[in-house]
């Protein structure tokens, strides 16, 4: 095996790890069967889903709320999420205000009570996923946290809690985080059409 073929085997060996351990996780199936199940008790009220995270957990954000307002599997009607991915938004307020406020300006001007908010943060230390997480809360929306084990901050403002096992580097969290990512639309979609 030449040093390109054993890195890509080491990659895939630590990716299997990472499953491993999020699966042995007794906390796992239970938080994504709940957040599964108020995401989806809140659109069948009526309700809607805002999404958020930064850099690749904003291309998560993205793809959670498109796979739900476009399809999945299976052909429904499109369900209401949003992601917070408007590049000109995000820079307006981040000129005008701050980064910080990115998020949480949003929430506030399109959050209500009853929706939820799915705040995705590798770290779970962001300071504008925990703003937004602030704004949802003070709304009576739900919150959602998609994070890792070290992501305290976050984990102590949300409804549900749905963490990664801790790893050396974010790319093997995020690539837990769209695994939970699917199950949950698939959970969503299960729920809302059977």
């Amino acid at each position: 095996m030449d040093d390109r073929e054993s890195l890509i085997a080491h990659s895939l060996d630590e990716a299997r790890c990472e499953l491993e351990a999020f699966l042995k996780d007794q906390e796992t199936v239970p938080s994504i069967a709940d957040a599964a199940g108020l995401m989806a008790s809140c659109l069948a009220s009526g309700g809607k889903i805002i999404s958020c995270g930064n850099g690749g957990s904003l291309c998560d954000a993205t793809h959670f709320a498109e796979e739900l307002t476009g399809r999945f599997r299976n052909d429904r009607r499109p369900f209401p999420a949003m992601a917070i991915n408007d590049p000109a938004y995000i820079t307006c307020v981040g000129n005008d205000y701050s980064f910080e406020d990115v998020f949480s300006r949003w929430v506030e001007a399109f959050g209500k009570p009853g929706d939820v908010l799915l705040a995705i943060s590798t770290s779970g230390s962001s300071k504008n996923i925990l703003n937004a997480v602030s704004a949802a809360r003070r709304l009576g929306m739900k919150v959602v946290a998609l994070t890792s084990k070290k992501g305290k901050s976050l984990t102590e403002l949300a409804d549900v809690v749905i963490a990664a096992p801790d790893a050396p580097h974010s790319d093997r969290i995020q690539e837990i985080h769209i695994k939970v990512i699917h199950i949950l639309i698939q959970s969503i979609e299960s729920i809302l059409t059977s």
